[in-house]
């Protein structure tokens, strides 16, 4: 009786943005610490140039009541007021969000811009929702409603931003480093015919960023750790050389860089061939401007 392996099927962490064709892309969210100071420096200046601007607008109606023969009505005053606080705390914020495409002071400062829940960029309704919902978790609560419910989640988020579809992506991701492996002189006639096409790609990333921090780290927890991946990879590795575990996650890590470049270049040089084909006009045919 033979049984039939189950099917793979494609699994994704739920802060992962993975777009149609089932591709998970490495978009770091940003940490709640970043998501704080942003909104805080965002919050001073709004705050600050809302009392700056008030001021200013009590002057200039003072100055024109006493010079002018009109009645202004108290009933006027808390209307005035609670336009200019519409206007400093929703209208405002809606505005630079969208001229910016989900930038703001803050976030420019900390390398931060609002998206999509799928990566995209936001657009009018995304804004509108998000100063809508941050007048209230934001402004009349300072802060407190953003700061308690962006703990309680993976990406940081705020209640404008669950209403929204949206997340804060932090836009400084470290640039990656050169890693250069040559393959083990005991490995070379089985790279020949090793099968390492199966590996999952946040798998190798794993032995990659294993290679980057080894010469960090104590020899008992490089050698566990080693261990460890190597066990992991096994499954999607034939044949298994009778080496050590870092040797083979070398072997491993060398091979599938060759092969993945040895594609590229094909693929490259096959679209060359084919320039000529897609830019020219077939069989003769003039061109005409």
């Amino acid at each position: 009786m033979s049984s039939q392996p189950a099917p793979r099927v494609a699994s994704f962490a739920d802060d992962d943005v993975v777009i149609g064709e089932g591709v998970a892309l490495s978009i770091p969210a940003a940490g709640w610490l970043l998501r704080a100071g942003s909104a805080a420096i965002d919050a001073f200046v709004i705050f600050v140039g809302y009392l700056v601007s008030l001021l200013l607008l009590a002057w200039m109606l003072t100055n024109f009541l006493q010079n002018s023969n009109v009645r202004f009505e108290d009933v006027w005053i808390n209307v005035i007021q609670i336009t200019w606080a519409v206007l400093w705390f929703i209208l405002v914020p809606l505005t630079i969000e969208v001229l910016s495409n989900g930038r703001s002071l803050g976030k420019l400062i900390f390398g931060l811009r609002v998206v999509r829940d799928d990566g995209g960029a936001i657009g009018f309704r995304h804004s509108f929702v998000r100063a809508l919902a941050g007048l209230a978790e934001i402004f009349l609560t300072l802060g407190s409603i953003a700061a308690l419910v962006g703990l309680f989640n993976g990406r940081s988020k705020r209640v404008g931003d669950f209403l929204a579809g949206t997340y804060a992506q932090y836009e400084r991701a470290p640039r990656p480093q050169p890693l250069a492996l040559a393959l083990p002189p005991q490995l070379v006639a089985w790279a020949r015919v090793a099968d390492v096409a199966r590996l999952p790609d946040p798998l190798a990333r794993r032995i990659r960023d294993f290679f980057v921090q080894s010469t960090k780290l104590a020899p008992a927890a490089r050698q566990h750790l080693a261990g460890d991946l190597a066990r992991r990879a096994r499954p999607y590795v034939h044949p298994i050389p009778d080496v050590d575990a870092e040797t083979f996650l070398v072997g491993v890590s060398v091979v599938r860089r060759d092969r993945e470049y040895f594609g590229m270049q094909r693929r490259r040089q096959r679209s060359a061939r084919l320039e000529g084909v897609l830019h020219g006009n077939p069989h003769g045919f003039p061109t005409r401007g």
